[in-house]
């Protein structure tokens, strides 16, 4: 009897390369996400915090003429590069490109890392670099995706930490691309206006 595939393993990427890949972006899992850090809350969400709910974002919503399962594997790439450079925020005082540059270098030595020539390590860089350019359907309700998880965030935080995260959402205001980011971003604005209203007559 033949061997399946799955029996062999994939070919295109050996044991080594996917191990290290994997062990490069546990960092992802450790580091805190800078702007609540700078923010005073307790207990501040990891980066890949961040992405898996965007993931699950993506996996729940699906809008005509987009494609959900590229949303998702979006979702889950498009920070990889700080497993790397870290969390880089305006406030760091980093140009737009300086950050570009470091977050393709990056996810070059990430490709590098899966293996130049392989179809995952290509698949990898061409969806980071399709989520930076926002020019697809995908890629602008994935961006959407990445400041309404945030400004979630801020709305849990502000619920449970007796907080105010007013930045966050004043970052957000009138930037959302797509029908489902300006719905949910209302949908969550309204939430959080009610709490602030219940805190005042509390």
């Amino acid at each position: 009897m033949s061997q399946t595939n799955c029996d062999r393993g994939t070919p295109s990427l050996s044991a080594t390369s996917s191990i290290d890949f994997l062990t490069l972006v546990s960092q992802l899992k450790v580091t805190k996400r800078t702007g609540w850090v700078r923010a005073g809350v307790t207990g501040p969400e990891s980066i890949a915090d961040h992405m898996y709910r965007m993931g699950l974002m993506a996996l729940i919503s699906s809008p005509p003429g987009v494609d959900r399962d590229r949303c998702v594997k979006l979702a889950i790439v498009h920070d990889l590069a700080e497993a790397i450079v870290g969390d880089i925020t305006p406030s760091d005082n980093v140009s737009k490109t300086e950050k570009a540059k470091r977050e393709a270098d990056a996810m070059a030595q990430i490709r590098a890392l899966l293996g130049s020539e392989t179809a995952v390590g290509q698949e990898v860089e061409h969806l980071f670099q399709e989520y930076e350019d926002g020019a697809t359907p995908e890629a602008q309700l994935v961006k959407d995706f990445d400041k309404l998880e945030m400004i979630l965030q801020a709305h849990e935080y502000e619920t449970t930490q007796n907080i105010r995260l007013q930045d966050f959402f004043d970052s957000t205001r009138g930037k959302f691309q797509t029908d489902i980011g300006k719905a949910w971003a209302a949908e969550i604005c309204q939430r959080r206006q009610q709490h602030l209203a219940n805190q005042q007559h509390s």
